[in-house]
């Protein structure tokens, strides 16, 4: 076994006398792919950070080789002084690295690099910094929830592009997908301290589940054995002295260590404060369309969802999912076709930015609107710290200003302060940002309860595979489509071609329906000597291709592949990559064929 390129031991930190690492250690060797997981509030982002050497532990070990190039992504932006956006990605490279890698990145990602940094929206920013980090292609790669603020194809490109690079691995986030795709190895941080399961993130719920029940039974045991020492003690002490003093001494530390164990931090309390039910016709849009600047965001669409639905909006950023999710609940007027919601309907919409928290108010302020202490769920009224407590705040926080939380806490307070009030429609753009897996499932487990009807935005696959009944994505030109089932519903119908934003913006421009301005395009009347050969041709290109994904899908699933020939899996991984997409082109390619064929036969 390699010996670690960083290595943290025995590693202790305090803040204000409560410890938050008690004894955590980790070790990142060649080749590790490595992912962090545990509560909001566990650590993991302040461990990651010593790691990096920009906090100093208590007291521990960090070593790290000499040798080894190190680069870390914080989950928040720094571009200081940086004037352009390629300025800040370059002054990440070291003496021997190319900036035309760097150079290469920022435009796969949509950036030019003239961009000024204070002009970037989250989701730029977010890019910018990781070209700066992954361009160098650093021994060491520290991710710190890499996926915030980027939309799914920023995602898919940031996972095949992890998968091709020979860098050690250790990521924190919240993606389920994500660390599937990527970790062999996952390190759990609980109560300050960590232990490590040698394989993916797919295989850590059970593992985790499984080590708590077992805690459990052995925290079940030490009360009953404290019962048992207890009742000799109340029967007097007696027999030989040696023996009693003993036991004695052995029950003060067996009191002394159940009263200093932390117990596992509890679940949010999720339930929904539900109005009655709606109309079975929730929303129907018929041949709605809406343009800005001579831009088409939306197409004549039409839809119909009814009570009980669950639908989820994808897309690139830019692709005018907003635009879309406002003219579903009636709050942008189309510029031609009609909307019409449902009768009896309660409409609540969660923003993404957090926007109806005020930053000047309480904890209590936001959920109680400053009026009393109680929050009112269902008719039955509740005190306001109860409440906090069945999303993770302590009562000690009723007063802490919404401006001290973190992402996180506020996360949890917007669903706190959305679920109290009567809804039969929930329109939730992002909702799963800064949440942790644990508040994930219990989010999803909500949602699949919830009586209403539930629309929303969201770039989690799994959340959206495990929630959603229908996925509406664009297609280009305005045009957009409802999918039955989740995101992986929907590659599958669409033969595994994803929402990449500069593909929908190629096939804007040559829809042989409408261009972007509008105005339409005819269509070909007859098939050209070269579309009749690629018609015929395609299938075997098809089939080969697939044929090649699948034996390199078979190579790749070797473990000890990457560690024997690093250079063979970062090819395998290359050209699986590049025949996916070389097959999701030519399926796309001989569907648009078969349906020009059809219809000029028609």
């Amino acid at each position: 076994m390699a010996p670690p390129l960083l290595h943290l031991k025995d590693t202790r930190l305090s803040f204000g006398g409560t410890a938050l690492l008690e004894g955590a250690e980790l070790a990142i060797a060649p080749g590790d792919r490595i992912c962090l997981v545990g509560r909001n509030g566990s650590g993991k982002s302040t461990l990651l950070k010593i790691a990096a050497g920009l906090i100093d532990a208590d007291s521990g070990e960090r070593f790290v080789h000499p040798k080894a190039s190190l680069r870390y992504l914080p989950q928040e932006v720094d571009f200081g002084d940086a004037e352009t956006v390629r300025h800040y990605a370059v002054a990440g490279l070291g003496p021997a690295d190319d900036p035309h890698v760097a150079d290469t990145m920022l435009a796969e990602l949509g950036l030019t690099g003239e961009e000024r940094p204070s002009r970037l929206s989250g989701g730029e920013a977010r890019r910018a910094a990781l070209v700066r980090v992954l361009a160098p292609e650093p021994d060491i790669l520290l991710l710190d929830e890499p996926t915030n603020h980027l939309d799914l194809p920023a995602i898919e490109w940031l996972e095949a592009k992890l998968s091709g690079l020979k860098s050690a691995l250790l990521m924190i986030s919240h993606d389920r997908r994500f660390l599937d795709n990527l970790s062999r190895l996952t390190v759990w941080l609980d109560r300050g301290r960590t232990r490590t399961l040698h394989r993916g993130f797919a295989e850590f719920e059970a593992w985790r589940d499984d080590l708590l029940e077992q805690a459990e039974l052995e925290r079940h045991k030490l009360d009953r054995k404290i019962e048992r020492e207890q009742g000799w003690m109340q029967g007097g002490i007696s027999g030989r002295r040696k023996r009693n003093v003993r036991r004695v001494r052995e029950l003060a530390a067996m009191r002394q260590s159940r009263r200093e164990e932390r117990r596992v931090q509890g679940n949010v309390v999720l339930l929904a404060a539900t109005a009655g039910l709606s109309g079975r016709l929730v929303v129907e849009a018929d041949g709605v369309s809406k343009t800005y600047d001579n831009t088409v965001i939306v197409n004549d669409f039409s839809i119909r969802v009814l009570r009980g639905d669950r639908v989820g909006i994808v897309g690139p950023n830019g692709s005018g999912k907003t635009t879309l999710i406002k003219l579903l609940t009636a709050t942008l007027a189309p510029d031609t076709g009609t909307i019409r919601l449902g009768s009896n309907l309660q409409m609540l919409v969660v923003d993404q930015n957090r926007d109806q928290l005020k930053a000047e108010w309480t904890v209590s302020d936001a959920l109680t609107g400053g009026r009393s202490d109680q929050v009112i769920i269902n008719g039955i009224a509740r005190h306001v710290t109860g409440y906090m407590q069945d999303f993770l705040f302590s009562p000690e926080q009723r007063n802490t200003p919404v401006a001290a939380l973190s992402g996180g806490e506020r996360g949890r307070l917007m669903l706190a302060r959305a679920l109290s009030r009567p809804s039969n429609l929930l329109v939730l753009d992002e909702p799963t940002n800064d949440l942790d897996i644990e508040t994930l499932d219990l989010l999803q487990e909500l949602l699949a309860e919830y009586p209403g009807t539930v629309v929303l935005v969201s770039h989690d696959r799994d959340f959206l595979d495990r929630v959603v009944t229908s996925t509406i994505a664009p297609e280009g030109g305005g045009r957009w489509l409802e999918y039955a089932g989740g995101y992986s519903d929907m590659l599958a119908q669409r033969r595994g071609t994803g929402l990449d934003m500069a593909r929908v913006k190629a096939k804007a421009a040559t829809d042989p329906a409408r261009s972007e301005s509008g105005e339409t395009i005819q269509p070909k009347r007859k098939l050209s000597f070269k579309d009749k050969h690629s018609l015929e041709s395609l299938p075997a290109q098809i089939a080969a291709l697939e044929r090649e994904i699948a034996d390199l899908e078979a190579t790749l699933t070797d473990a000890r592949l990457y560690v024997s020939d690093p250079r063979a899996f970062a090819t395998a991984t290359s050209r699986l990559a590049a025949a996916q997409a070389e097959r999701g082109a030519a399926e796309e390619r001989w569907l648009e064929l078969e349906i020009l064929k059809e219809e000029l036969k028609g």
